[in-house]
């Protein structure tokens, strides 16, 4: 019986059309994801890229008005949405899937340049698992969005040979760049390969050519980007946030190179051991292009001195080719009959979707809606109560600006964690030098009446003492004893 189950659940490989492929890639996305729709935010990075989103839909280009530190393309991705769908974490979530499934898609298409369509399949589900599980993934990160504009542009430089591919790969490269800039470095490793292949092959002249069209639609994005600054007279404000303020972010609160040892040498062991074992054809040009770009991204890893996991979104799609090949060559999976406890475990990965099912339905259950999270139950206390939100700050849960239509009452609140990132000040024309006097003019000189934070958990980074201790001693001083709604503390300033 569960032969049977498991043969009419698995895929007739040879069968498989592009379209049945997307479907259930989509499918499998969706899933995986739809019982986070409904949370009022899942990374306190998609939080603010909401925000920065909404200011652009209210007219106010990136960095003008609220501040942070991506580049414009992340922006500009949810504005188009909140300016279609208006105020709707469905439909950010939704999107969400559907970029997940076509990055996984075309993790599938490259593959098929290289290996069968049981492997790429296989490839393509483990995409969209690694971009949808574990922790923060299931928000709409920039690294999504970056990788659905990368993948398609990698499979073009693999499978297309003519100079108006090259400069439709660009103009996806460029998009990909100004939605997340340590790409950079894969970008020009991409473009030197480029003209390696054709000098090898002494096309001099069509390497040069194609290299020329390749950047030439990266410059033009990078361009489209800047000329509203341009045309506006903020040019300076593009190249401080965009540039200058990325290049002093890599270069500060770096973590230790043996942060990096693991997949460092993880990375190492398989291309050395693939290579050797012959699990992987390195003369196979996708091949070359893929190894190359998962040499390039973890290298970025490397050079920005960080690594996160949702910083992995941008490796998995890449690296699920070779390892999906690399699996299929080892000798005992090809004897042994496995299919039982694929299907077992691909039942048993998504516990946490499971998880949030049931706390969805738990809460329509006893809240009479499946939207939940502070981000939501904090917002409509305020309003039930008429709680004064003029200069309003939330130190937690920041996206409850969106659902007051408040705003971050400075540039370096749109982030909570931006208060603490004095590097960065100068870079947004913020006077303060300090993260203890942009506080202290937050709190005594814009003086908040309500402050928002995280219930029992430290406000800032346990590390900031001062911070810490600045903002605690200051709410217990001047604010009433907090309102407990949920997992989140209301502050109100008392009257003089």
């Amino acid at each position: 019986m569960l032969d049977t189950l498991i043969n009419k659940l698995t895929p007739q490989y040879q069968n498989l059309k592009y379209r049945t492929v997307f479907l259930i890639l989509f499918a499998v996305s969706l899933f995986v994801r739809l019982p986070f729709f409904f949370r009022d935010y899942i990374d306190r990075d998609e939080s603010t890229f909401i925000l920065m989103g909404q200011s652009w839909v209210d007219g106010h280009l990136p960095y003008t008005e609220l501040w942070d530190l991506k580049p414009p393309i992340t922006y500009l991705f949810f504005a188009i949405i909140i300016y279609i769908f208006g105020k709707s974490f469905l439909a950010i979530r939704l999107v969400g899937a559907l970029i997940v499934a076509i990055t996984a898609f075309y993790t599938y298409k490259i593959s098929l340049t290289a290996t069968t369509k049981k492997v790429g399949f296989w490839a393509a589900i483990g995409c969209v698992a690694l971009q949808s599980m574990f922790g923060s993934l299931q928000g709409v990160m920039s690294e999504h969005i970056c990788m659905v504009f990368f993948m398609p542009a990698l499979y073009i430089l693999i499978k297309k040979n003519n100079a108006f591919w090259y400069a439709a790969a660009g103009l996806l490269m460029g998009l990909s760049l100004m939605t997340k800039l340590n790409l950079g470095y894969i970008v020009l490793l991409l473009g030197f390969y480029i003209l390696y292949i054709h000098f090898k092959e002494r096309a001099y002249g069509k390497g040069v050519w194609r290299s020329m069209l390749f950047g030439l639609g990266i410059l033009t994005v990078i361009f489209m980007t800047f000329l509203p600054y341009y045309g506006n007279a903020y040019p300076e404000v593009w190249w401080k946030s965009v540039v200058l303020a990325s290049l002093e972010y890599a270069g500060t609160r770096r973590y230790s190179l043996f942060g990096f040892l693991p997949i460092s040498l993880f990375m190492g062991a398989f291309f050395y051991f693939s290579w050797k074992r012959n699990y992987l054809d390195y003369k196979n040009p996708t091949i070359q292009w893929v190894s190359l770009a998962v040499v390039g991204i973890v290298f970025s890893f490397i050079k920005g001195g960080r690594i996160n996991g949702h910083y992995l979104i941008q490796l998995h799609p890449i690296f699920m080719v070779p390892f999906a090949i690399f699996v299929s060559q080892i000798s005992l999976l090809k004897k042994w009959n496995y299919r039982p406890f694929i299907f077992f475990i691909l039942l048993l990965l998504p516990v946490e979707s499971y998880l949030e099912y049931g706390n969805i339905i738990k809460t329509k259950i006893t809240r009479g809606t499946f939207f939940n999270g502070e981000g939501i139950t904090v917002p409509k206390y305020i309003k039930e109560h008429r709680i004064d939100t003029e200069n309003i700050l939330f130190l937690g849960y920041h996206v409850g600006y969106w659902s007051l239509n408040a705003k971050p009452p400075v540039k370096s609140a749109t982030h909570p964690s931006n208060i603490c990132r004095n590097e960065l000040f100068p870079f947004y024309g913020n006077p303060r030098e300090t993260s203890v006097e942009e506080l202290r003019y937050i709190m005594e000189e814009v003086q908040p009446k309500t402050v928002v934070i995280r219930k029992n958990r430290s406000i800032f980074d346990p590390q900031l003492i001062e911070e810490n201790t600045y903002i605690n001693t200051l709410l217990k001083n001047k604010y009433k004893s907090p309102i407990t709604v949920d997992m989140a503390e209301i502050y109100l300033k008392r009257l003089p």
